[in-house]
């Protein structure tokens, strides 16, 4: 760990002042409350009659507020924009090509999830061989990889995002304005003309909307405290009013066993969410980036993000297996009804556990977030995009069903070969020469 520190606080004093380090210490707390919501959520329990998976937004409908503070998705696709914005000025000042900007992004992005895939294809494929329930591996892949579901519209927006630059620098607001439109589009053809597949659309209307906020932040266009405090309150009126009086649920995350979520797809209240968000991130940039020219507060944001997609990644794994071994030594730890004082008592032992049964993870597979790209060959174009396309779709599918099937390997063959093969296609295959060890 201490070499960790040494090399965070090296780049960390490389660091010229000019930088926006409030976008980085958001890009790392919205990861690490969305870690913190899965870990706090989930709630299995065992009884006389045996193990239960349950779930306290279910369980306990008054939680369902709590996502209004734990949904904080919209940060990162804004701080996204943000970053996305920084890395391709620049790129077009250097001379550097689309191919070349793109690849470095989607390795940074994708390297991580290859592994996290792999081992998943291993383990599901070992354990269906041994016997394992095929419900059991279902629902436990289909856990452990619902986390990579946003990875699948924002590799996505990723490709995008230099048209997105560019159309921003021609049309300024009027293109947020225009996505929203759409996305008012898509939820009328969901909700009221009953076209729900077409309402999937919103997965890009909604969130390429809100990626777009990070070039107002990049250009400084609402910097002024009036400005900030007007998206908030626009952000909450419009949030509230669309929960009180609109077809949406209460809940701003996906509540299991709920016909109608906020999220698959998205809907405008993620939309409010995002500019309350945006409007709170303006608000508090100054004063944190005052605190963050503290050597240490910012070397701890250094650090904290350069593991934070491995933390993402890997835990609700870890959270899984932990289950698998509370209930194995006969439901410790589990006994607790969910929601009860008892519950809540365990469960503030239970993070701490998370958080000791995480370290190990983190500490083998961080070396594939920090791998080197330098000499790496960049693929074609054509070979990226289509790359993006495959992996989405890969991802997708995993997201929302699991990597098991029906057949002598026990594994859905067809997310897998997206996943797989797109990565092969764009060259998203690590290169353990080339990860750091």
């Amino acid at each position: 760990m201490s070499s960790l520190w040494q090399r965070a606080a090296a780049l960390a004093q490389q660091t010229p002042d000019s930088r926006n380090r409030a976008a980085d210490l958001f890009r790392a707390l919205s990861i690490l409350v969305v870690v913190i919501g899965h870990w706090l959520m989930a709630a299995p329990y065992m009884d006389a009659t045996g193990l239960h998976m349950d779930h306290i937004l279910a369980r306990a409908p008054w939680t369902q507020w709590l996502t209004w503070g734990l949904q904080v998705m919209p940060i990162f696709f804004f701080v996204g924009g943000f970053s996305n914005g920084i890395t391709w000025d620049a790129a077009a000042r250097n001379g550097r090509s689309y191919g070349e900007w793109l690849s470095t992004r989607l390795r940074r992005l994708l390297y991580p999830v290859f592994i996290l895939m792999l081992f998943w294809t291993l383990t599901a494929a070992v354990a269906h061989q041994v016997g394992v329930a095929a419900e059991v591996l279902k629902v436990g892949s289909q856990i452990a990889l619902v986390p990579t579901w946003f990875l699948a519209i924002y590799a996505v927006i990723v490709v995008l995002a230099p048209l997105a630059r560019m159309a921003w620098q021609r049309w300024g607001m009027l293109t947020i304005v225009a996505l929203a439109v759409l996305s008012i589009g898509g939820d009328l053809l969901y909700f009221y003309f009953d076209l729900k597949a077409l309402g999937w659309a919103n997965y890009l209307f909604v969130w390429l909307a809100v990626h777009q906020l990070g070039f107002v932040w990049l250009d400084g266009r609402c910097a002024s405290k009036a400005s900030s405090l007007t998206w908030c309150l626009l952000g909450a009126l419009a949030l509230i009013g669309m929960i009180k009086f609109g077809p949406w649920p209460l809940s701003l995350v996906g509540v299991p066993g709920a016909e109608v979520t906020n999220t698959t797809p998205p809907h405008l209240p993620l939309l409010a969410l995002a500019a309350l968000q945006f409007g709170f991130v303006l608000t508090v940039q100054g004063a944190l980036n005052k605190a963050l020219q503290s050597l240490r507060l910012w070397t701890a944001t250094v650090l904290l993000n350069s593991m934070i997609m491995t933390v993402f990644l890997w835990h609700s794994t870890v959270m899984l297996l932990l289950f698998a071994v509370a209930v194995l030594a006969g439901g410790v730890g589990l006994q607790a009804e969910p929601v009860s004082s008892a519950w809540w008592l365990a469960r503030a032992v239970w993070m701490l556990v998370f958080i000791m049964g995480l370290a190990p993870f983190v500490a083998i597979f961080l070396r594939f977030e920090s791998a080197s790209f330098a000499n790496s060959k960049i693929p074609a174009v054509w070979r990226l995009l289509l790359g993006v396309g495959l992996i989405a779709g890969g991802l997708a599918l995993a997201a929302y069903s699991g990597i098991t099937g029906n057949n002598v390997l026990g594994l859905q063959l067809n997310a897998l070969g997206l996943f797989f093969i797109g990565s092969l296609i764009a060259g998203i295959v690590p290169s353990f020469a080339r990860v750091q060890v």
